[in-house]
């Protein structure tokens, strides 16, 4: 909103402006300067022209950082002077200007006198200070004269406008006080006022306004703190085992303040504290005696004090607590009852073994020295019921502990038809607790369990629930759990269906539930329902350890693994992974959690295989140890087959050639050792056959059927006198290029040649025997070298060899001694040798010879003559061979 003030400024600066020196440059004046302004209020301001006539209000406008400010907001005083109203919104400090739009030379040569503007600073009031506080502590003997103050401010602040504070204390016509930009302050009096009233209170101040906060009138003990009581004694007496009696010290002299105490005490070990009635306990005492205490039990007792004037229980200030001061309380005859269970072993056929358990009762008052268990066993075979008396001495346990142990133990043997009755009390040193008492029944008499007993995690422990047992007569319900060999339980009402465990238990440990009813006839135990549980899962510690079972195929192999112990599974076992790979890749198969051995099928031969088992709980899975095999190429025993059938067979093998060889061994010795014909027996020299041959012309004018060696003149004609007319005749059937003459190969031919039968009527010649090799040769007689014509007579002699081998060097080769190159290039003449006989005959000689030399024949060279190898050299001894005059045969030689 727009001040009074404000509306006077126009008038104010017009009365001003004939006033203003002449050396106030600037046309424009804006008012107010400097203004602190409160955020949400609404602001005017007024701009005047002085000094000029170019400009009127009309050509004046508003901006707000850099921002014009709309004209619905300007208000026009007259022809030099313009208001603006704005809200203030922002709490950033601002300019405000003032402008001339008109846009004459003067103007915009000295635009900077045209322009003026005001700095706004933006605030809140101040707030009124809130929960004023204050407070004098004990310093030595006596309470300090520095008093601390303390509140809350309101309402927020800008760094333009801050807000300042002043504390004043007044007290009997003396005034202190002490300014501050915090909230709170240190009043330095001379003397803390004793006895006196004081007035006190806080100003908040900033440069738009001042606000006071509200009085503190009281006297100056309401604002006294001393310090706690100092030492606290706690004696326990014999004669009072229920109670303590408590001694302490006052912090400050009476005269001074007055005190009032407030005692508090727990159990040790526990939190919860236990308060003392203010109005049990007298003002400016020294001592107080606790009472309704537990006997034998640690107390933790505290102290503190304030000024008695202070009756209000949220006024003044407590001191703060004592140190603590324990102290234990002497020890009372138990008032409650040993907790008493039973465990029975039914693993022997004939007798079971029942353990008897208990623990401290709940009122123990003081260390549990002994159990005395009274027992009486009923049935057969005792006729009469049995009775006696153990004495067991109690382990080391905390009466005091809200959680107890088993303290004793002691074991009974009884038969199957027995039952047992047990009475215990509990003796600490002051007194015995009244008995405790449990029956179990004998076997064929075990109660109905408790059903469909369901049991649950929640709040890091077990939540138990069940229906009754048929029937009646239950009379409370006992809650077992066991884990390993630790075991605990708890007691129930008849009524309760539904419990959670009390005891402490642990996470990752598998706990054996159990509920048992008892009934009221002779208190007996009935038949127990239980179900395994576990507080919270995890995955397990240790994965299993696989191993091979028996030797491994080519194509499977079993596995089997042992159950993870029980602490470390973690958690129920939901199935098992099992993995195996080979370089090529990886294969998994899960399995139920109760499969403890696999086949693996289908694999590979000769391959290397790992394999591991992964166990896997809800929470979580954790892999085995990996076991490394490598599966066989054949199958157990296929090796085995394998030699034993291989050395039969060799077996075999060597027996049949051994009889082969007994009983054919004339067979082959004659194809393996063939006996070589004695050269010197051979009938060559005799042999002559009963039709000559004609050889075939072949284009090398070689002879291609036999070999005819040069024989005298004298001899020739009664050759071919005996053969002129059979050569032509059997030309046709025994000489082809297809066949040799049985004497060896052509010394022309690049074919071998067909041996010649010597039997006319033995049909084709593919008929006879290949394995008889017959040879065949023609030799020269009737003359020796140099001999003249006509002193042999006129004889050729064919003959041929019986033998089934080859002919010698020398009787297969006659023209193995002939130069090749002399045979090719000319022929060596005849020698021609006329017998009387010879000269006689008619002209045809020449004709015959004529006949002769067209059957190709090859002569020897006159110093080509064989020679037989020399005496001394062996059978086998070869001359050097030349160029052969036979072709190799093929498939041995046909029979002559």
């Amino acid at each position: 909103m727009v001040r009074a003030e404000m509306l006077l400024l126009p008038l104010l600066l017009a009365c001003l402006s004939p006033a203003l020196p002449a050396h106030y440059e600037n046309h424009l004046v804006t008012a107010p300067q400097s203004p602190v302004l409160q955020i949400g209020s609404t602001f005017t301001a007024t701009c005047t022209i002085i000094n000029t006539a170019e400009v009127t209000s009309d050509d004046l406008y508003w901006n707000v950082s850099k921002t014009i400010v709309p004209k619905e907001q300007y208000t026009r005083i007259n022809g030099s002077a313009l208001n603006v109203t704005i809200t203030v919104k922002s709490e950033s400090a601002e300019w405000l200007f003032c402008l001339c739009k008109k846009k004459s030379p003067y103007v915009t040569l000295n635009k900077g006198k045209f322009v003026h503007g005001i700095h706004l600073k933006k605030g809140y009031l101040p707030g009124k200070p809130e929960n004023l506080s204050c407070i004098a502590v004990q310093d030595q003997e006596y309470i300090s004269s520095t008093m601390r103050c303390e509140w809350k401010p309101v309402g927020p602040q800008t760094p333009d406008v801050p807000t300042t504070y002043r504390v004043f204390v007044l007290m009997a016509g003396s005034e202190f006080n002490v300014s501050t930009r915090e909230n709170h302050a240190e009043i330095q009096l001379n003397t803390f006022p004793y006895l006196m009233n004081l007035d006190i209170w806080v100003e908040a101040h900033n440069e738009l306004g001042t606000v006071k906060s509200d009085h503190l009138q009281n006297y100056a003990e309401w604002y006294v703190k001393t310090n706690p009581p100092s030492p606290v004694e706690a004696i326990a007496e014999k004669d009072f085992p229920r109670s303590l009696l408590i001694r302490w010290h006052s912090p400050i002299h009476k005269q001074h303040v007055s005190l009032k105490y407030q005692i508090r005490f727990c159990p040790g070990g526990s939190h919860h504290w236990t308060y003392v009635p203010l109005e049990d306990i007298a003002h400016d005492i020294t001592s107080f005696r606790l009472q309704n205490l537990q006997p034998d039990t640690f107390n933790v007792i505290q102290m503190r004090c304030k000024s008695s004037k202070v009756h209000a229980e949220s006024q003044g200030y407590w001191s703060d607590w004592s140190a603590n001061t324990t102290t234990r309380t002497p020890e009372d005859r138990p008032t409650s009852k040993p907790d008493v269970w039973a465990v029975v072993d039914q693993s022997d056929s004939h007798y079971r073994r029942v353990w008897l358990v208990s623990k401290d009762p709940v009122s123990a008052n003081g260390k549990i020295i002994k159990y005395t268990y009274n027992i009486t066993i009923h049935g057969y075979p005792s006729k009469n019921e049995s009775s006696e008396s153990i004495a067991v001495n109690s382990s080391e346990t905390d009466g005091s502990s809200n959680q107890r142990k088993i303290a004793a133990r002691t074991g009974v043997r009884l038969g199957y038809d027995q039952s047992v009755r047990v009475d215990v009390t509990a003796s600490n040193s002051v007194g015995t607790s009244p008995a405790a008492s449990l029956t179990v029944p004998p076997r064929g008499s075990v109660r109905d369990p408790v059903r469909e007993l369901i049991v649950m995690p929640q709040r890091n422990t077990l939540w138990l629930q069940w229906k009754p047992p048929p029937g009646e007569g239950v009379s409370e319900y006992v809650v077992v759990w066991v884990a390993g060999e630790q075991m605990d339980w708890q007691r129930e009402n008849r009524s309760t269906t539904h419990t959670l465990i009390k005891g402490n238990l642990e996470k990752f440990v598998c706990y054996n539930v159990s509920v048992y009813p008892i009934y009221y006839r002779k208190y007996s135990i009935g038949k127990p329902a239980m179900v395994e549980a576990f507080v919270e899962q995890g995955a397990p510690l240790e994965g299993p350890a696989v191993r091979l079972m028996g030797k491994p195929t080519p194509n499977k192999v079993v596995l089997e693994w042992n159950q993870i112990p029980l602490n470390h599974r973690r958690g129920f076992i939901t199935n098992y992974t099992i993995f195996y790979s080979s370089r090529a890749e990886t294969h998994n198969i899960t399995v139920p959690a109760d499969v403890y051995s696999y086949t693996l099928m289908s694999l590979s031969s000769n391959t290397k295989y790992d394999v591991w088992v992964r166990a896997s709980t809800v929470q979580g899975s954790t892999s085995g140890t990996y076991h490394s095999f490598t599966t066989p190429t054949f199958a157990q025993g296929t090796i085995e087959l394998i030699v034993v059938g291989v050395s039969l067979g060799f077996l075999f093998v060597v027996v049949m050639t051994t009889l082969l060889c007994v009983y054919k061994k004339d067979a082959i010795k004659k194809n393996f050792w063939p006996q070589i014909p004695n050269p010197g027996d051979s009938t060559i020299g005799n042999w002559s056959p009963d039709y000559p041959l004609k050889a075939e012309t072949s284009k090398e004018k070689c002879l291609s059927g036999i070999s005819v060696l040069d024989v005298d003149v004298c001899d020739r004609g009664s050759v071919y006198e005996e053969d002129k007319a059979s050569l032509a005749l059997r030309k046709d059937k025994y000489l082809s290029e297809e066949h040799s003459s049985g004497i060896g190969g052509s010394s022309c031919m690049s074919s071998p040649r067909q041996s010649v039968s010597d039997n006319d009527d033995s049909g084709d010649m593919g008929d006879t025997t290949a394995s008889t090799v017959q040879y065949s040769s023609v030799v020269a007689s009737g003359g020796y070298k140099g001999q003249t014509p006509g002193s042999q007579p006129q004889q050729a002699v064919f003959t041929r060899s019986e033998s089934t081998q080859p002919l010698l060097e020398s009787e297969e080769h006659p023209d193995m001694f002939v130069q090749e190159g002399s045979r090719q290039s000319a022929r060596f003449p005849r020698q021609t040798c006329f017998s009387p006989a010879a000269a006689n005959r008619d002209g045809t000689r020449a004709a015959e010879l004529e006949e002769l030399e067209a059957l190709d024949f090859c002569p020897l060279e006159e110093d080509a003559e064989p020679t037989a190898p020399p005496k001394e050299q062996s059978a086998d001894w070869q001359p050097p061979a030349p160029s052969s005059s036979y072709m190799p045969q093929l498939g041995g030689y046909r029979p002559q």
